[in-house]
This record gives structure tokens, C-alpha cells and sequence, in this order.
């Protein structure tokens, strides 16, 4: 069974993450979105509502599953037997950021592969540090969100 780990804060998910685990999903036989949980992030939507987020968007997705967890992003996958990781990026920068994390995890854990998918070009601009922004100041983010995420704001 091919079993990926799409893992993040998720907080909050946005259009473009949703769109990365959708073009995602032929590829894998289950892809689990790790909520990852750092405690020394200041958090805007607590664990628990982020889980229910995922879940209410993905609940015709018997292949998807959702999960907390806390720790090292290639300790999960062990957890979960999961063979590859799904990055999204949206930018050089983000490249770069996510090659350096993927060498390493690969050292660590050499059987487990990184997959990177590009964003797609209109979504290259949305991230869940703007979109939590506009939240705190009270705007408007549904042109940012799945429309299943607009009512937990």
C-alpha cells in the first residue's frame, strides 16, 4: 500500500493546500495530512478545530485521514508507515527550503521519498500566515479558504 504523509500546521488550510492533496490523490493508495503541533507556535485555530477543518473538506475522501502530531515529521511517518512525504511549493525560496528538509528527513529515513508539487500559479500568493493575518483583522478570507472552512471563523 502506497501511503504518503501531507503534514503542516494547516492553520488555517487553504485553497492551495487543498489543491496540492487533490492533485495528490491518484498518486497514493492513502494520503494522511499530518497536523503538525509545535508548542512553541502561537497558534490562531487550536488543534482540534484544525483536525475538523481537514476532516469536514476531505469527508468524501475515503483515502485521506487526518491526524495530530507532535515531534519529528519522519518519526510520523514511521508511525504511520508512510513511504513518502508531499511538499507543496510555491516559490524558489520555497524550494530551497523544502530540498534542505528533504535531504535531511532523506538521511534519517532513507525509504522514505519527498514528492513536490508545484502550486499552481494563481494560488502562488496565498499562505496560511496571510490568510491568518486577514482573519485577526477581521476580514474577508473566502476567496482563500475552502468554502467548508468558512464556518469555523
Amino acid at each position: 500500500m502506497k501511503i504518503a504523509l501531507f503534514p503542516g500546521s494547516f492553520d488555517p488550510i487553504t485553497i492551495a493546500h487543498v489543491d496540492i492533496l487533490k492533485r495528490a490523490l491518484p498518486l497514493f493508495d492513502k494520503i494522511v495530512v499530518g497536523i503538525g503541533l509545535n508548542s512553541s507556535k502561537q497558534n490562531f485555530l487550536s488543534a482540534e478545530k484544525r483536525e475538523e477543518i481537514v476532516n469536514s473538506i476531505f469527508v468524501n475522501d475515503s483515502n485521506v485521514q487526518v491526524q495530530t502530531y507532535q515531534g519529528l515529521t519522519i518519526d510520523f511517518c514511521k508511525k504511520i508507515g508512510a513511504n513518502y512525504m508531499v511538499r507543496g511549493i510555491r516559490s524558489a525560496s520555497d524550494f530551497e527550503y523544502e530540498r534542505a528538509i528533504a535531504q535531511i528527513n532523506k538521511s534519517m529515513m532513507p525509504e522514505v521519498e519527498t514528492i513536490i508539487l508545484l502550486s499552481k500559479p494563481e494560488y502562488s500568493a496565498i499562505s496560511s500566515t496571510i490568510v491568518r493575518d486577514i482573519l485577526r483583522n477581521n476580514g474577508d478570507v473566502s476567496q482563500f479558504v475552502p468554502k467548508e472552512a468558512l464556518r469555523f471563523f
